[in-house]
Order: structure tokens, then C-alpha cells, then sequence
């Protein structure tokens, strides 16, 4: 059995989850002011100053995801989800990014760091999940296949995106496996 097929991606042991990561004073203050300051241009503003100050930080990148979906910015928050993707990929050592990703792959990428994995395939599914918003189903699809092929239990819920999606788009997409 390879080390693929016995990831258990919802057991983290002991890593450091990205909201747990060092945050410097100074962006981590800009992240609160902008949750206080939500709905107000001020709050997307502080959150592109921590980002200035701080671009590879994930709790910015988390923060600047969630203002801009929730603001329904689609195109921006499919931004961020790439710029995530990318520094993830870069801390997990995967070459290629998330398009290389297979069972060799993701047990290599396990082995560095459970967390970041995780954080990886989530920013991953975040984009998809934009994607389809924006009426780019078969991108989409192409990422969720991506984790179902990886997720052999589907902790990250995959399987099921792609389920309504072969419902309703089957001309337009391959059927789930």
C-alpha cells in the first residue's frame, strides 16, 4: 500500500496550521482593523497593506480570499486562491504545483508538512470552487479531479462538487470516476 492511500488528509498531528504561523504585530494589526472596518472601503485597504507588508503571509492571503468572495470580487478572489496555491506550493517543495500533484507527490508533500498539504488542497478546492462561479467549468473540474484523485476518501469533499457538476453540465465535462 503506498503512503498515498493511507494519507489521512483531516489528521494534522502535530503541524503548525497557517492561522497558527508568526504573524508580524504590525500585519496582524491590519487584519483586525479590517474585520472591524468590514463593509468600508478602510477594510480592503488595510488588507493590501498587510499583504504589501507581508505577501507571502497566509492569514493575509485567508483574509483577502474571504473579503474579496464574500464581496462577491470573484476575479480578485481567484487572484489571491493562485497566489496561495503558489506559496504553498513553493513551501511544499512541489515542483509544478498542484498540476504535478499525484500519489508520489503528495506523500513527499506529506511528509514536510500535513498542514501546509491540507492548506494546499483547500486553496485548491477555493479556486475551483470560484471558477465555477465564474463559468469556467471545466478548469473547475480539472482541479476537483485533482484532489479526488489524491483524496482517495474524500475528506476535503470533492466527489461531491464533482457529482452536481457531471449532473448538470454533463456535456461539458467528463464523468466522475
Amino acid at each position: 500500500m503506498a503512503m498515498a492511500d493511507r494519507l489521512e488528509l483531516l489528521e494534522l498531528g502535530d503541524d503548525v496550521l497557517y492561522f497558527d504561523e508568526p504573524c508580524p504585530p504590525r500585519v496582524a494589526a491590519q487584519i483586525v482593523a479590517a474585520a472591524r472596518d468590514y463593509g468600508q472601503p478602510a477594510a480592503e485597504q488595510r488588507l493590501l497593506f498587510a499583504y504589501f507588508l507581508a505577501p507571502e503571509q497566509l492569514s493575509v492571503l485567508v483574509a483577502l480570499y474571504r473579503y474579496y468572495f464574500y464581496q462577491h470580487r470573484r476575479d480578485d478572489a481567484l487572484l489571491v486562491a493562485e497566489r496561495a496555491l503558489e506559496v504553498s506550493a513553493r513551501r511544499l517543495q512541489l515542483a509544478g504545483g498542484w498540476r504535478n500533484l499525484g500519489p508520489r507527490t503528495l506523500g513527499e508533500a506529506a511528509m514536510r508538512s500535513m498542514g501546509m498539504l491540507r492548506f494546499h488542497l483547500l486553496a485548491l478546492k477555493g479556486s475551483a470552487v470560484i471558477l465555477l462561479r465564474l463559468g469556467q467549468v471545466g478548469e473547475a473540474c480539472t482541479r476537483l479531479r485533482t484532489i479526488a484523485g489524491v483524496d482517495l476518501r474524500d475528506a476535503l469533499g470533492a466527489r461531491p462538487l464533482l457529482e452536481v457538476i457531471d449532473r448538470h453540465y454533463a456535456p461539458l465535462t467528463e464523468p466522475l470516476d
